[in-house]
This record gives C-alpha cells, sequence and structure tokens, in this order.
C-alpha cells in the first residue's frame, strides 16, 4: 500500500492571466547559468599568465649597462717613459730647457696623430746633461728607475767606431730598464750627425755640435725616435691599417713554408727544415707568444714548368713577379732562388741535393723581411725621418725588443676595439629582439670577455704591454664566441607573431564562443532582472 504525501500548500501568488511573458517575470531569475559562464571565462583568463610562462623565451641577463660604457670608451692608456742623456756637451744646456724643446716636438709630432696604441695621455721625460764637470738633470715625476749620473762615463764607450752592436750591448748593460725609452746624445765623434736605434729601448746620436741651431737638430731627432719609433714603430700613421695582419680572433697563425722544384728533370732539393725550425724559427715563435699562437708546416713539392715568367726590374736590381702572376699567394712571399751551377747540368737524370746552410740562412732573411712586413713593419735597416736619417739595427730575434713593445700595444688596442664592437653589436640585437633565446653560457661569454678586457685595460695602465695583449686577445676571442654562439640563429628567434599563429587556432576559437557566451548570458541575466523588477513595482503600487 502506497504513502499518501499531505499535500503542500502552494503559497505563490497565482499569476495573473493578462501577464506579458515578454515584458513582465513574476519570478526572481536564477544566477547559476550566469556564474558557471563567468567561472568558465575567468578560468580562461586566469590561465593565459600560465599559458605565456610555458611558451617564455629563456634569456640570461646581459650587462648592457657595463657594454655600452666599454663600446664607448673602449681605449687603452698606456704609460710612456723617454729619457734623453747628453753626454760631453761643453755649453752645459740646462736640462730643464731641453726638456720643455723636446716635449714641444712630441706635442707637435703626435698633435695629428689618433693612433691606436699611443701613449700622448701619459707621458713622462726625464733629461740629463752629464759633462765632464757637472751633471744635472731634471727631477722624475715617477718612481721610474732613469740614468744615474756618470753611468756612461764610468764605461769605456768607443761611439766613433763602427762596431754598433758593440755599443748596443755596453748601452744595455747601463740604461737595461723595463720600459724606459732612452735616446743618448754625444757631442764628438768627426764631423755630421749619425743616429742609431739598438735592438733593445735605447738609441744614441752622435755628432759635434757647437751652435745652437745644431742643438735645435739633435732636439728634433730625439723627438723624431721617441714618437716615430718606440712608439709608431718606424711607419707614419702606426701599424693598424682598419686590422691587426694576420693575426686573427684565435690568436693562430701558420706558418707554411713550401720548397717547389720546377720542372724536376735534372736537380731536386731537399732541405732541412727541422734545423731551421730549431735555430731560425723557434726564437721568433717565442718572443711573438704575447701575440699569435704561431705553428710551423713544411712541405717539398714537384710541378710542372712555371706559367708565368719574371721580368727585369731597373728599381730592385733583380727579376721580379707581379702580384697579378701569383693569385693564389695573398698572404706571405716568395724567394725564386736558382742554384749556382744548375744551368750548366748535362746529365738527363735527376741528382738529388740538398740546400747548404748558408743558403737557407740567405733564403729565410729574405722571409724574415716579408714576414715583418705583414705586421707592418719595415723589412730594411734604414729609416728616413723629416730630421734625419737613422739606422736600425737588426735583431737575431728578428723583433727587436721595442719592436714587440709596440706590436704588443696596437695588438692589445686593436683587440680591445674589436671586443668592445662585438659586444656592443651584440647588445643591440639582443635588444631589438625581445624574444630571441639567450643561454647562460652566452652570459657567461660576455661577463669573461668583460673581465678580460678590464684586466687588459690594468695591465695597461701599469705598463705591462705583454699581458695586456693576451688578456685583450681572450677578451676579443669571448666576445667572438658570444656573438657566433650556435643558438643565436635566425631560427632561434621566436617572435610574438610566430606565437601567435600557432596557438591562435587552437585557443582563439573557444576563447571567442566563451567570451560571447558570458556576454550573452550577462545580457540575457539583465533583461530577466529588469522584468522582475518592474512586476514588483507593479505589485506594489496595486496594494
Amino acid at each position: 500500500m502506497s504513502e499518501i504525501s499531505p499535500e503542500v500548500p502552494d503559497n505563490r501568488q497565482d499569476a495573473p492571466s493578462h501577464v506579458d511573458p515578454n515584458s513582465t517575470r513574476i519570478t526572481k531569475p536564477g544566477v547559476k547559468r550566469l556564474v558557471l559562464t563567468l567561472s568558465v571565462l575567468f578560468s580562461l583568463v586566469l590561465g593565459f599568465p600560465f599559458l605565456w610562462k610555458s611558451v617564455e623565451i629563456y634569456r640570461s641577463s646581459l650587462p648592457f649597462g657595463e657594454i655600452s660604457e666599454m663600446e664607448s670608451n673602449p681605449s687603452l692608456s698606456f704609460p710612456c717613459r723617454f729619457q734623453a742623456v747628453f753626454i760631453n756637451f761643453n755649453s752645459n744646456p740646462s736640462p730643464n730647457h731641453l726638456q720643455l724643446s723636446i716635449l714641444d716636438k712630441i706635442t707637435e709630432l703626435t698633435s695629428n696623430s689618433s693612433q691606436c696604441g699611443a701613449c700622448a695621455n701619459d707621458l713622462a721625460l726625464s733629461v740629463t746633461v752629464d759633462s765632464i764637470s757637472s751633471c744635472t738633470q731634471t727631477h722624475p715625476t715617477d718612481n721610474s728607475n732613469y740614468y744615474r749620473c756618470g753611468a756612461i762615463s764610468a764605461v769605456d764607450f768607443d761611439f766613433s767606431n763602427d762596431d754598433d752592436d758593440g755599443v748596443d750591448e755596453l748601452l744595455e748593460s747601463v740604461l737595461g730598464v723595463k720600459n724606459v725609452y732612452s735616446v743618448v746624445v754625444v757631442n764628438g765623434g768627426g764631423e755630421g750627425i749619425r743616429a742609431v736605434v739598438g735592438k733593445y729601448r735605447h738609441a744614441w746620436i752622435v755628432g759635434s755640435v757647437e751652435e745652437e741651431e745644431e742643438e735645435s737638430v739633435l732636439v728634433s731627432r730625439v723627438a723624431e725616435i721617441f714618437v716615430k719609433m718606440f712608439v709608431n714603430g718606424g711607419t707614419e700613421n702606426g701599424l693598424i691599417h682598419g686590422e691587426f695582419m694576420p693575426v686573427g680572433a684565435d690568436r693562430r697563425i701558420v706558418l707554411s713554408f713550401n720548397l717547389l722544384n720546377a720542372e724536376p728533370n735534372d736537380w731536386v732539393y731537399d732541405w732541412d727544415f727541422q734545423r731551421v725550425d730549431e735555430t731560425l724559427l723557434a726564437p721568433i715563435i717565442k718572443v711573438l707568444g704575447p701575440i699569435a699562437n704561431i705553428s710551423v708546416e713544411s712541405q717539398v713539392l714537384y710541378h710542372t714548368p712555371k706559367s708565368s715568367f719574371s721580368y727585369w726590374d731597373e728599381k730592385w736590381k733583380s727579376y721580379i713577379f707581379s702580384t697579378k702572376d701569383l693569385p693564389f699567394f695573398m698572404w706571405g712571399g716568395v724567394v725564386v732562388w736558382n742554384p749556382p751551377g744548375c744551368l750548366n747540368s748535362e746529365t738527363n737524370h735527376p741528382s738529388r741535393h740538398t740546400m747548404s746552410r748558408e743558403d737557407l740562412q740567405a733564403v729565410f732573411e729574405v722571409f724574415m723581411g716579408q714576414f715583418r712586413q705583414l705586421f707592418g713593419l719595415k723589412s730594411n735597416n734604414l729609416y728616413i725621418g723629416a730630421s734625419g736619417t737613422y739606422h736600425l739595427l737588426p735583431s737575431g730575434k728578428g723583433f727587436t725588443e721595442w719592436e714587440l713593445d709596440v706590436l704588443s700595444r696596437q695588438f692589445a688596442c686593436f683587440n680591445l676595439h674589436s671586443c668592445a664592437t662585438t659586444l656592443g653589436s651584440l647588445s643591440r640585437l639582443v635588444q631589438s629582439l625581445p624574444r630571441m633565446i639567450i643561454m647562460d653560457e652566452i652570459g657567461k661569454l660576455v661577463q669573461f670577455s668583460l673581465e678580460a678586457a678590464k684586466l687588459a685595460q690594468s695591465n695597461a695602465s701599469l705598463g705591462d704591454n705583454e699581458s695586456s695583449a693576451v688578456s685583450s686577445g681572450q677578451a676579443r676571442s669571448l666576445a667572438e664566441d658570444a656573438f657566433f654562439h650556435p643558438s643565436i640563429m635566425s631560427i632561434s628567434y621566436y617572435s610574438f607573431e610566430h606565437c601567435f599563429a600557432i596557438y591562435s587556432p587552437f585557443f582563439l576559437p573557444v576563447s571567442m564562443h566563451v567570451l560571447l557566451a558570458a556576454l550573452r548570458e550577462w545580457k540575457r541575466y539583465k533583461q530577466e532582472k529588469a522584468k522582475y523588477t518592474a512586476w514588483k513595482a507593479k505589485v506594489k503600487v496595486e496594494s
């Protein structure tokens, strides 16, 4: 038997039969549909940041401020310490007057030069007049070890003979102080003025000086040696013309020596290159260590008769080839060596020979001159300046100490400029593409490059040219490693347009439907609520 529930009275007011459902509502509209729709919309809006975070590009922070500061001022401040020593001057000229005259001439020679690696901003000059009766000198502005009065007089110097190497060694024993460049001016030694630049960091000028005009000539020569030789390396515009050749960012140089036997049907030559490497090349590789990492290779080749022919040149008094005849030698040099007696050979069978030590020495002297030209240095022993002619003593190492100083300063300066330019380009590239991937490794390379550059600047200010060259080379190499990192490619550029094109087909239709549904439900709810409010107001008026 089923249970019968008691009847529950309905307290709702009976809807009048004349109520229009399109304009009047007698029940309060529900909010369930509105809440559900808005909750879906809010969930979509709240989930957008998480979606954006999930597709975010990782970018390591780069020190843009430090990069900009270095790019605006990538200069190096090298201190230059000069001293001029005047010997056997009877008139006892004032060292202060000579100092001012030489400084004025140095300023005149460097006024039109903006050479990288110069030392115009940090220059000190000491002048000493050491005569038989007295010795006066200017007071140095720093603590450098300058000339001691009587040091040259205490040693048996003979500047009048032609033993320049002996004089050079004796002056090194007296003036051998690192980072101090000296010029010794000796009154006497016959007629005329003779100037010699040694293979260390000093030079000497010998000549009879009796008039004030000749004294001014000596002042001009001293200043010219300081600027043109010890600072510029014997060139007018320095050693760098757009790029420091031939050293790249990795500091590697490969010296490839090839012995070519042309049409080897009678004489075939070989060479003892191991001895050449040990005796001639090893000292050069060692002294150039702070600038370049040099490796050597050699080979002996046999080829058909040459397709180019040499021609006589009156200027050089020899048979030469033009550069268009040797298109495959962009860097380096060629020596055409005709062995004596080979043309008189009547044999039809090739005979093997080995180049003698003397022939190898002569050939490699030419190679050494060509190698020096690659670095912008002079290949001969003579420099003709505005004030006169200077004889340059060669070094058994291929490069004199003052030339190595110039190379180190120029190399350090060029590397730092290249480092600043590369890092500046990387900074602008990264800031222009906000969604480019920047790995942590790139950030570390940039940071290490900046630290190496600062170390190069610090070493330069202390006068340590070699350490500055090494640090600047590391800074340049690290900067280029960062700029050419494999992750910095066009495929790694994940732009906003690319992201929108990928995700819009999935999320845009759903988002539009949810948004339109929320707007439609909100509009419906407002209409139904307005109907209900109107009905309540009507009922209240009737009652």
